[in-house]
C-alpha cells in the first residue's frame, strides 16, 4: 500500500516532517507552495537573510509596496520589515489547516531576527517579541541565532509562551545548551502560571557546512579518504542521541504532563555542497522520528525522484563517536571547526541582511521620482 506514496510522504510516515527552505510572495500567492504542501508532504517553510535578499530584489512582485512604503517615507530597513511581515504572515496563513489539523506540530513559518544583533541578548529579546506581535499569527516561529547571547535570549522569549527556532547550530556542546535554554523557558512559563501547550520550538542544526570544512581540512592534513564526508551525518547522529537523552526522564515528565512538547531538532543546510556526494545524502542518513528535515526545492525535487526512505538517524552511533576520535587523529580540531561554522554564518547572514537593505535602497531609488 505505501509503495504508491511519495518518497517524501513515505518519509513523513516515519515521523520526520518535511519543511521547505525557501520563500518568496510569487511562491505563497501564485499557488506553488500550495503545490509543494500538495505533492510533496510539506508541511512547514524556513526563510532567512539570503532567501529574502534573492526574493525581494528580483522581478516585480514587491514594487507596488515599496512605492508605498517610500511615499511613507520609510527607509530601507523599515521597507524590509514591512514587506517580510506581509510574506510572513501570508504564509503562516497557508499553513494555519496544518498547524491546526496536528494540534501544533507543524505548519509554522520561520522569519528571522535582524542578524546584527547576534551578540546582543536584550535587542535579540525584543525584537523577537516585536516580530511576534507584528505578525501576528499562533505559528510563526522566530528564528534566533545559537551563540551564547541567542540561548540568553532564546529562554526569554519561549518564558514568554512564544515560539522560536533556534538556528546555526553546529556543535553538541552547544545544542546541548540550546535544549537547556528551552527546558529552562518552558520551567519558567509554566513557574509564572503559563500554558507550554501553545509554544513550539525547534533546534536547528546545520548539516553540509560541516562536511565542506572539515574535508577541506582533512585534505590539506592528507588525511585517509575514507574520513572524507562522514562528520556531518555522524554529527547529526550523535545530537539526535542527545536529544532523545534530554527530552525523558523525570525533570522533562514532569513538563510533559503540563502540556509541553518536545524541541524537536531540524536538519538544516540539507543540500549537498560536493558533486562527489549524492544529492540526496543530508535527507537519506538522517531519517528519525520526530526531527524536521528543511530541504531547499533542489533537494526535495531530487527526493521525489530518487530518494530511499528508511528510518537510519538512530543507526551505527557507536561508529558516529569512533569518527570523531579518527578526526582527533587525523589532525582536525571538531570544537575550532564548528566556531568557525557558528561565526562565519552569522557574518554570512549579516552580509546578506547588509546587501538586502542595499538592494532594496537601489529599487527604491529606481522606483520613486527624484
Amino acid at each position: 500500500m505505501t509503495s504508491s506514496l511519495s518518497p517524501l510522504h513515505r518519509l513523513s510516515a516515519i515521523g520526520q516532517s518535511v519543511w521547505v527552505d525557501f520563500l518568496s510572495r510569487e511562491s505563497i500567492h501564485g499557488g506553488h507552495l500550495q503545490q509543494m504542501i500538495d505533492r510533496d508532504a510539506v508541511v512547514g517553510a524556513t526563510s532567512n537573510p539570503t532567501i529574502l535578499q534573492k526574493a525581494m530584489t528580483s522581478g516585480e512582485r514587491y514594487d507596488e509596496q515599496m512605492r508605498e512604503l517610500a511615499e511613507q517615507g520609510l527607509d530601507p530597513e523599515q521597507c524590509f520589515w514591512a514587506m517580510a511581515q506581509r510574506d510572513i504572515a501570508d504564509a503562516c496563513d497557508l499553513f494555519r489547516p496544518i498547524w491546526e489539523a496536528g494540534h501544533g506540530r507543524d505548519g509554522y513559518v520561520s522569519l528571522e531576527v535582524d542578524p546584527t544583533l547576534a551578540y546582543d541578548t536584550l535587542a535579540t529579546f525584543r525584537e523577537a517579541i516585536r516580530l511576534h506581535e507584528q505578525v501576528d499569527r499562533p505559528n510563526l516561529m522566530v528564528k534566533i541565532p545559537a551563540t551564547e547571547p541567542g540561548l540568553a535570549a532564546v529562554e526569554d522569549v519561549i518564558a514568554k509562551g512564544r515560539s522560536v527556532n533556534v538556528t546555526l547550530i553546529f556543535s553538541l556542546r552547544r545544542y546541548a545548551a540550546v535544549a537547556e535554554s528551552y527546558v529552562r523557558g518552558i520551567e519558567r512559563l509554566i513557574a509564572e502560571g503559563g500554558d507550554p501547550r501553545p509554544v513550539a520550538s525547534v533546534a536547528s542544526f546545520f548539516v553540509s557546512r560541516i562536511d565542506t570544512e572539515a574535508d577541506r581540512r582533512l585534505q590539506e592534513a592528507g588525511a585517509p579518504p575514507a574520513l572524507l564526508g562522514r562528520l556531518a551525518v555522524a554529527n547529526a547522529k550523535l545530537a539526535y542521541r542527545i536529544a532523545t537523552e534530554l527530552f525523558s526522564g523525570p525533570r522533562w515528565e514532569y513538563l510533559a504532563s503540563k502540556g509541553a512538547r518536545p524541541q524537536r531538532l531540524l536538519w538544516a543546510s540539507t543540500s549537498t555542497k560536493s558533486p562527489d556526494y549524492p544529492d540526496t545524502l543530508y535527507v537519506d542518513e538522517l531519517i528519525g522520528p520526530d526531527t524536521v528535515n528543511t530541504m531547499p526545492e533542489e533537494t526535495i525535487a531530487a527526493y521525489q525522484d530518487h530518494g530511499s526512505p528508511q528510518r537510519r538517524l538512530d543507526v551505527s552511533v557507536s561508529d558516529a563517536q569512533s569518527l570523531l576520535g579518527a578526526l582527533a587523529d587525523a589532525g582536525v580540531d571538531y570544537d575550532d571547526v564548528t566556531e568557525t561554522l557558528e561565526r562565519e554564518g552569522v557574518q554570512k547572514f549579516s552580509d546578506s541582511f547588509e546587501d538586502l537593505l542595499a538592494g532594496i535602497a537601489e529599487k527604491l531609488g529606481a522606483l520613486t521620482p527624484a
